[in-house]
């Protein structure tokens, strides 16, 4: 019987099958954050039950933890509940951690990848819904909630229900500017944010062969605001060579064994999709979100709609409420949009690429001066190569500040958050009404549309800013 690839990740890791009941599914690696896990270990701690494979877990601090600084003393420490019990946890369970000021340091969807832990064909789980990052190296990973999370703790198995198979082909070739956020950023908005509810989402087609693993990580980062349970991409020789040497990744006649593993990873001929769906990649524009959820997004160079524009009653009531929250008008160009803020950065857009992407536009410009910009690296390794490769002073130039590792405005859960009101392009993935500070309005975007609009001071394509 032909399969796809998910399928085959899923009966691999299969340890127990009845009928009429989930599936046990083995777990490779269970990652963990500060947030939503401290009642997982105080139900571990009631029943005095021990983590069954510490060496498969790993915990990260990230989406409480300041970015002005990477060394907080022991009293700030303190006074973030969140980080003081991940760390008290992490020690008393015997589970390996990276704090803030460690190298290795970051949030755990890019210290993942770096570190080289996530590999082909693993199941990788994490109490995040960004968790689906990890699929772009051909893994089967999800997020969880916090019951599951003490599942995995005590069992390193889950009880699973299958999920079904989207097949994404994504054709062509991307126009200069347009970038793998745009991508993902039009499949939300032609399927909506139900549209792969129950899937995992198979990116394939040659834009997706043509993408770096940045950019592939970026895709299936956000293949959950589309509804699904997983995205996923099949290894190739892009993952090989981002992989190989890297300080998890067997070395020697162990990588040669992994690697002949690896190029086994394909969806099968003939292997059926429950779903498919094709986006044209030529025709793509870089796109930005208008409203509040991911799904409700246009071309950079069309314009806000109105209520009249969608022909269903609930959509039409989402829009009236999201332009009312967004304060905008409909008709409006979305390159006049003014903006009072800039985020790059999150476990969406915070690695070495996106920096990249940013200090290019920034390099020779300057950020307007009402707009407070925050350039936030996904981790302590991307700090230090965006600093060794001289982008820090470029930034510096340009009158905006290279922070430290965290999550940061992506989710406001610390003190970089928006004021009510006040309006921000934001290379995240989220425009949820409040999700970067109470009442603040987010426009979701690319990192060369958030560094433009920096120094626009509007929504702008590095296109609009002419020469330097």
């Amino acid at each position: 019987m032909a399969l796809t690839l998910a399928d085959k990740i899923w009966r691999d890791h299969v340890v127990r099958q009845a009928v009429g009941e989930p599936d046990l599914l083995y777990i490779d690696l269970h990652l963990l954050h500060e947030v939503n896990t401290p009642v997982a270990f105080d139900s571990l701690r009631e029943a005095g039950r021990s983590v069954r494979r510490p060496d498969l877990t790993l915990a990260t601090e990230d989406h409480a933890t300041p970015t002005s600084t990477d060394r907080p003393s022991l009293d700030e420490v303190l006074r973030r509940s969140q980080m003081r019990l991940i760390r008290d946890n992490s020690a008393e369970f015997g589970i390996q951690m990276y704090p803030l000021g460690d190298d290795r340091h970051g949030i755990v969807h890019v210290i993942g990848p770096e570190l080289g832990l996530a590999q082909p064909g693993m199941t990788i789980v994490c109490c995040d819904s960004h968790t689906t990052t990890h699929g772009a190296f051909g893994t089967l990973a999800f997020g969880i909630g916090t019951s599951q999370v003490e599942h995995v703790l005590v069992t390193q198995t889950l009880p699973m229900t299958p999920m079904r198979n989207m097949s994404v082909t994504i054709t062509g070739s991307l126009a200069p500017g347009v970038t793998p956020k745009d991508v993902v950023l039009a499949l939300i908005n032609k399927i909506g944010t139900g549209g792969g509810v129950g899937h995992v989402m198979e990116f394939r087609g040659s834009v997706i062969d043509g993408m770096s693993m940045e950019g592939r990580m970026t895709v299936c980062n956000m293949a959950v605001e589309a509804g699904s349970r997983a995205g996923l991409v099949a290894p190739d020789e892009t993952t090989f060579a981002y992989l190989k040497d890297r300080p998890h990744v067997p070395a020697g006649k162990d990588w040669d064994a992994e690697l002949a593993y690896w190029r086994t990873l394909r969806s099968d001929p003939g292997a059926v999709y429950d779903t498919s769906v094709t986006l044209d990649g030529s025709a793509l524009t870089p796109f930005v979100t208008w409203g509040t959820n991911p799904a409700q997004s246009v071309p950079l160079g069309d314009r806000v709609p109105s209520v009249d524009d969608f022909t269903d009653d609930r959509s039409r009531r989402a829009a009236a409420r999201a332009l009312e929250y967004m304060g905008l008008a409909p008709g409006t160009a979305m390159r006049d949009v003014p903006v009072d803020a800039v985020f790059i950065g999150s476990c969406t857009n915070g690695r070495i690429e996106d920096m990249r992407a940013a200090a290019d536009v920034l390099r020779g410009r300057k950020a307007a001066d009402h707009v407070d910009v925050l350039v936030v690296p996904g981790s302590a390794a991307v700090r230090a190569q965006a600093v060794e490769e001289g982008l820090e002073e470029v930034f510096n130039a340009a009158g905006v500040e290279l922070r430290y590792a965290g999550c940061s405005m992506c989710c406001a859960l610390n003190e970089d958050r928006l004021l009510p009101g006040q309006r921000a392009a934001s290379t995240n993935n989220r425009n949820f009404e409040g999700r970067q500070g109470r009442g603040a309005r987010t426009h979701v975007v690319s990192p060369a549309v958030a560094a433009a609009t920096a120094v626009a001071g509007r929504l702008a394509s590095p296109a609009d800013l002419g020469a330097r």
